[in-house]
């Protein structure tokens, strides 16, 4: 009996060895890898990300430039793993082995999902070549671009901005209603690549090098099946349509108002008297919105540095759904994310821009989320400003934030 019970204890021993080490080709190593995503026409989106071990609990950073952006919840049974994105309601849903993910980037829509193949390799840095040309071209700087749709029905202005550093190429592209936050990428046989995967978007730029001036047959992918076409100029004095005069009211309107509930279900007015006598801010924004994101990140100081001088903010929210419930939870995410000390508001319409017109009769059009309202002491609207151009503008942020402030430190000064 007591060899038997020896043979049978060594047995489960080597049982349980075998499956610990099979259970590493399942294991989400620490360090950089490398991911792609595929579009409806067969390009690969490339981004890069890195796990680390935070406490115990394996987190990633995705990597786009200048940015990182922390992803905290992961979790993993077997080989089965799911990321899912701190905010913008995605996630990935992939199958590990032998340090490659394969398997599904979701976006969940209103009515339905969009789903794009999604790849990755541990130990891999690179994003586009293991090794590139070598390139005597100069990108650095301001361009003029000009977006087109394949025939060409459709034509949008906007701004790229450039730099080259270390063999690598950054920067974005602003368009009137905001920009495409920070990508990355670099040249190789004169031609231009630049990615990125925020967790809500995945873009992909790619152009040819006429010469230092001129970029021709530019193609722009963004999530599964969109595609644009576009051109640049190289223009150190290019310019967008101002952001204020894009959205206005209706002739006849001086003022807005609105009655929505908060995260806690209470009705909030701007007849409360909070906002009596105060220079308030109106945010129209989503919790999918990766513009609205950086938005947020910078109102959030703005408010604790302006609050005791006489400024409000108050967040009007279009998520993809009317139910309150979901709208809340993902809300909340966002909320606690960025430490938001003013009110969030559900307003119950979708991010559809004709619904949004709807839930405030007194708007002419809504362009662009975000958008900003800025109400003077008497409740008066002095300035409405679409879109916004985050931090990985650079210029182009800096020049946002000294003209706002000024704005605000003169409203302020107001009787």
């Amino acid at each position: 009996m007591k060899y038997c019970f020896k043979i049978i204890a060594s047995l489960f021993l080597l049982s349980a060895l075998y499956a610990c080490k099979g259970n590493t080709n399942y294991r989400l190593e620490e360090g950089i890898w490398r991911a792609t995503l595929k579009t409806s026409s067969g390009a690969e989106i490339p981004f890069n990300f890195e796990v680390t071990d935070s406490a115990g609990q394996k987190v990633i950073d995705l990597i786009n430039g200048e940015d990182q952006f922390r992803v905290n919840e992961i979790s993993q049974h077997s080989d089965s793993v799911l990321i899912r994105l701190p905010l913008f309601d995605t996630e990935i849903h992939a199958k590990i082995k032998d340090k490659t993910l394969s398997g599904n980037w979701i976006k969940h829509m209103s009515d339905s999902d969009m789903v794009m193949p999604f790849e990755a390799r541990h130990g891999e840095s690179w994003r586009f070549f293991k090794v590139n040309s070598a390139q005597e071209a100069k990108l650095s700087g301001r361009w003029s671009v000009s977006f087109s749709t394949a025939d060409h029905d459709l034509r949008e202005a906007g701004i790229g901005e450039f730099e080259q550093k270390d063999g690598r190429l950054y920067g974005t592209f602003i368009r009137a209603t905001g920009d495409h936050r920070f990508l990355e990428g670099t040249i190789s046989d004169k031609k231009i690549y630049l990615s990125a995967f925020d967790g809500a978007n995945a873009f992909l730029f790619t152009g040819k090098l006429l010469n230092d001036s001129t970029i021709v047959d530019g193609m722009f992918y963004s999530g599964f099946s969109l595609v644009q076409n576009w051109t640049a100029k190289k223009d150190d004095i290019a310019i967008l349509p101002d952001a204020y005069s894009i959205t206005a009211l209706k002739d006849g309107f001086d003022k807005i108002d609105f009655s929505f509930p908060d995260l806690n279900g209470k009705k909030v007015s701007l007849s409360d008297s909070k906002f009596k006598n105060k220079v308030v801010l109106i945010q129209f924004f989503g919790s999918w919105c990766p513009n609205c994101m950086d938005e947020t990140a910078y109102l959030v100081p703005f408010h604790k540095k302006y609050q005791d001088k006489g400024l409000e903010i108050v967040a009007l929210a279009y998520e993809r759904t009317t139910d309150y419930e979901l709208s809340k939870r993902n809300i909340l995410r966002l909320r606690d994310r960025f430490d938001v000390p003013y009110d969030m508001l559900i307003t119950g319409y979708t991010n559809d821009k004709t619904e949004v017109a709807q839930s405030l009769p007194m708007l002419k059009s809504f362009v662009a989320f975000p958008t900003l309202i800025i109400l003077d002491k008497k409740g008066k609207v002095r300035k409405i400003h679409t879109g916004f151009s985050g931090p990985g503008t650079g210029i182009h942020y800096a020049n946002f934030k000294k003209e706002f402030e000024e704005t605000i430190d003169n409203l302020l000064l107001e009787q």
